[in-house]
């Protein structure tokens, strides 16, 4: 079913595209959103992937963990990082807004393998146009790395608004293809990447994996007080007059700033390079850097938020969510290709070598689970925890098939083969 919006209307009640007063069409429902402003919508996190061999002589800066080091001619701190990040090392210049993270787990360090990951701060992003940042950080994988090739990048898009908060009842109204959701509202502690931050009741909310698109609604005054970047950011929201122009009183400091947050991961970015076309060409798109999918970023916001849907009846958008999809723009210095392109999802077959093995895995999965005597409740719960899951779980997307579907194939197997050949066999 396709989902609509409320009626949107200007001060003198008319249809406007640009107007805060929405009616709902069928119970005739007013919500006037006028006094929510949207401070910023922008870059919050680049993450650009090198693939090459390392050069030799780098490995030597990390030879006194935690030392200063120099390093393309400015100074950095080398350390190791822990296994989850999938790297083993790390060059960190917080003032620059620069991590390198260095030598893959999973490659040798005498091969060329996927090396180097850069990750880049809001204020580097916020200070470098795409074009700027993009040769800055292939200038430092040059440093890095020999028989390099850029192996795609991951974004995190964040707007930040004033005079709303989420409703209680979000996790319920927030509709999403059977993602995982989370309402993080009894705990104190939330690790946010390389920060920590004391949070109260009700404010973060999560949906989706770390490994896909990922949607985080969170109270960001409380989260930038917390790792001491209140003033950065208040600057950045007092600089920025948004969407109102010319109004100076945009932001409040008295009032609660709330964001919105949508994360792509790499895979997904690739995704979005293979599958969607110019509408012109009729080419894909094919990029692999930040700075040349920064134009279609906008497209990439419009379509995390009709992915993540924020109901306020069955069929009908929150206004907010109308409002929000609809009016933010991604701000940077670059030309929006939103109305250029056909923004969509390229997805891996079972004709290809992934689908393959995870036919092959599920039916070996299936056995194993007979033979354990596990029901499919528990055994499709822990299915959803593996690394693997978001593979298994788009293999079986492309071919129409939901999370649902998938627990009911799951469960029609286990069955055929309980009857055919006995529990635990």
């Amino acid at each position: 079913m396709s989902i609509k919006d409320f009626a949107r209307l200007d001060f003198n009640g008319e249809n406007s595209s640009e107007g805060r007063i929405f009616v709902d069409p069928g119970t005739a429902r007013i919500v006037d959103l006028c006094r929510v402003r949207l401070l910023r919508c922008g870059v919050d996190t680049v993450r650009q992937l090198y693939r090459g061999l390392i050069r030799p002589e780098l490995m030597g800066l990390f030879n006194k963990p935690g030392a200063i080091v120099d390093f393309a001619g400015e100074r950095w701190h080398a350390g190791r990082v822990g296994k989850d990040s999938g790297y083993q090392y790390k060059l960190q210049n917080a003032d620059l807004g620069f991590i390198l993270l260095v030598k893959n787990f999973n490659a040798k360090l005498e091969n060329i393998g996927p090396h180097l990951k850069v990750e880049v701060s809001p204020h580097a992003i916020d200070a470098l146009s795409p074009e700027r940042l993009q040769a800055r950080m292939d200038f430092y994988a040059e440093q890095i790395l020999t028989n390099i090739e850029r192996n795609q990048c991951a974004v995190h898009l964040a707007l930040d608004l004033q005079g709303w908060t989420p409703p209680s009842d979000m996790v319920a109204r927030m509709h999403c293809r059977a993602r995982a959701a989370r309402d993080i509202s009894g705990i104190k502690e939330i690790t946010w990447e390389t920060k920590s931050s004391v949070y109260g009741r009700g404010e973060t909310y999560m949906f989706g994996s770390a490994g896909g698109v990922q949607l985080a609604i969170y109270n960001k005054t409380e989260q930038a007080r917390a790792a001491d970047k209140l003033d950065y950011w208040e600057g950045v929201w007092r600089r920025r007059d948004s969407f109102d122009e010319g109004d100076p009183d945009n932001y409040n400091p008295a009032q609660d700033v709330w964001r919105v947050e949508l994360r792509y991961h790499h895979s997904i970015i690739q995704q979005f390079a293979s599958g969607s076309v110019d509408l012109h060409t009729g080419d894909a798109i094919e990029t692999n850097s930040f700075a040349a999918f920064a134009p279609h970023l906008d497209g990439l916001w419009r379509y995390g938020l009709r992915q993540f849907k924020l109901l306020a009846r069955p069929g009908y958008f929150e206004p907010i969510w109308t409002l929000i999809r609809d009016d933010a723009r991604v701000d940077l210095p670059v030309d929006s290709l939103l109305d250029d392109t056909d923004y969509r999802r390229s997805y891996k077959t079972s004709r290809g070598f992934s689908g393959k093995n995870v036919e092959l895995f599920l039916g070996n999965f299936v056995s194993l689970l007979a033979r354990e005597r596990v029901g499919v409740k528990k055994a499709f719960s822990t299915l959803k925890q593996w690394d693997c899951w978001p593979v298994i779980r788009d293999h079986y997307a492309a071919k129409e098939m939901s999370e649902r579907d998938l627990y009911k194939h799951i469960k029609n197997i286990l069955e055929e083969r309980h009857v055919r050949w006995g529990r635990a066999v």
